[in-house]
């Protein structure tokens, strides 16, 4: 964790003051308790998992789509933490399917549902097809699992959210938004809290896992030295998510607090620390053809060929921010963590339309991304989407 903190500039981690604090309230929590963990073999969901395995939890069930990232998560927990007395099992099921259903029928019900299941990528959004299966993971799977979360008597439903969704330039921010608003909108019959997330360094699939891929195969760096980001670290990203949901109240969304630990940092920059901790000094070429072409004769010489550019690509936004101008903000309650406190502000009739756009578009079979566009701006007036009609695809 040391090292990673160093490329993203710190030196210490951002929450260990608010764990020392609540953490015998947490571990009580956990222990006491059973919880089911979707989406919980990616990044954060790992993370996720790691946190309340090692609080020995009464029962402990995780979904996730991906096998081999389960397999993984189960050697990970073993190999570090080795095993506890609670039931504990994973289950290889996509939550939007009718086996889950059966599932949670079968296997429920849990004191805590946390859903970590999404699509991040910005580039999501660049095809009409990716893009309905972003709101379908989003916004509807979502209100899926609220729905079993209600009917069981689940204590608390937790999801993730993202700093996207604050003042949202792309679509995946956005459709984080909207279900943020679908989230006030259950929130009147189950308790629900959430949490907006920096980038999690070295995720999967993230630029910065991509630097390590890069090292691996031989190839160049790549990345915009124009967009600055917030960076935690993947224990810190599974910190946030248990404090939200055992401490959150109804409708709180949590969120890192900016601070001299927590600051904005380029990728470029984090690029040259990342060489510079291998051993090599990052060379910038002008090209990507350049930087193709001269990876073995500069890393003969210590160096390695970087590609650094200015983002020209849609849905690119400049910094990241957690909070927007009139949210209502409680930043004394925790040292690291701040919390957003915003009534249940939505309209049941723009949820409504929203929920019978989608479901007319998928039952005709066809839908354009400009009336997905459209309907987004429906949702939030305030979006403004810039398409650039170029796409992240089209860099290296």
């Amino acid at each position: 964790m040391n090292d990673c903190l160093s490329l993203i500039g710190r030196d210490q981690p951002l929450f260990a003051e608010d764990l020392q604090v609540w953490g015998p309230q947490i571990a009580e929590q956990v222990r006491g308790g059973s919880f089911l963990v979707i989406g919980g073999a990616g990044s954060i969901g790992q993370a996720v998992v790691k946190e309340l395995f090692k609080r020995h939890p009464r029962k402990l069930y995780v979904v996730d789509i991906s096998e081999n990232n389960m397999v993984e998560l189960v050697r990970d927990l073993r190999s570090s933490l080795g095993y506890i007395d609670g039931d504990f099992r994973t289950f290889i099921l996509d939550c939007g399917s009718s086996e889950f259903d059966v599932f949670l029928r079968k296997e429920g019900p849990f004191d805590y549902l946390l859903n970590l299941s999404a699509l991040k990528h910005v580039r999501s959004e660049r095809d009409p097809y990716t893009l309905m299966r972003m709101i379908e993971v989003n916004i509807l799977n979502t209100n899926k699992t609220i729905h079993h979360a209600i009917e069981q008597g689940t204590r608390k439903y937790f999801c993730v959210s993202t700093d996207k969704a604050t003042n949202p330039v792309n679509m995946m921010g956005a459709s984080k938004r909207i279900m943020e608003l679908h989230l006030m909108h259950w929130s009147q019959q189950i308790p629900i809290s959430t949490a907006r997330f920096a980038n999690v360094a070295f995720s999967d699939g993230s630029l910065l896992h991509g630097f390590s891929q890069r090292i691996v195969k031989g190839q160049p760096l790549s990345a915009p030295f124009d967009v600055k980001r917030y960076f935690v670290t993947a224990q810190e990203s599974g910190e946030l998510c248990l404090l939200s949901c055992l401490l959150g109240e109804n409708r709180d969304i949590f969120f890192p607090k900016p601070s001299e630990q927590l600051h904005l940092i380029t990728f470029a920059e984090i690029a040259r620390k990342y060489l510079q901790g291998l051993g090599f000094e990052a060379y910038e070429c002008a090209t990507e053809d350049e930087a193709r072409a001269r990876v073995e004769e500069l890393r003969a010489s210590g160096r390695w060929p970087c590609y650094f550019f200015k983002s020209d690509t849609t849905g690119e936004k400049d910094f990241e921010e957690f909070t927007a101008e009139n949210d209502t903000l409680d930043l004394e309650r925790f040292r690291s963590v701040g919390v957003i406190k915003n009534e249940p502000l939505f309209r049941v009739d723009q949820i409504g339309r929203f929920s019978t756009e989608v479901d007319r578009m998928r039952s005709t079979g066809t839908w354009t991304k400009r009336e997905l566009v459209d309907l987004f701006c429906a949702m939030i007036p305030e979006f403004r989407h810039a398409e650039v009609n170029r796409n992240l695809d089209s860099r290296m």
